[in-house]
């Protein structure tokens, strides 16, 4: 019970001070790349989309994170910056020759999470 109640202190402390985080929010929408591939895996609950910040130029990510394939594409849907984030970052400074709305797409394995951003 001990070692349940540090466990619970940590992450209280760590979902506590994340949340302290500077920036706005993005707020992100949650889809199945391929709804055939994994058929027949049911999960227990539906995946949600991860938390992540955008202060100036600069995506602010939770410290325990999966890795995630960052894509930002203009209004004609193209790719103007990709990057790979590892599950060890915790941000990743965005070109400061972007203007404008953006919408910001993050890969992790068969889910895509897509929402927008304004820098």
């Amino acid at each position: 019970m001990k070692k349940f109640y540090i466990v619970f202190c940590l992450l209280t402390f760590s979902l506590v001070s994340y949340a302290m985080r500077d920036g706005s929010p993005i707020d992100l929408s949650t889809e199945v790349i391929d709804p055939e591939h994994g058929q027949g895996i049911r999960p227990m609950a539906p995946m949600q989309p991860p938390t992540i910040y955008l202060e100036d130029y600069t995506l602010l990510f939770g410290s325990n994170h999966p890795e995630y394939v960052v894509n930002i594409k203009d209004e004609d849907d193209d790719v103007v910056f990709s990057t790979t984030v590892y599950s060890t970052l915790t941000q990743v400074v965005l070109p400061s020759t972007l203007s404008g709305d953006y919408e910001i797409e993050l890969l992790m394995g068969n889910w895509r999470f897509t929402g927008w951003i304004n820098l």
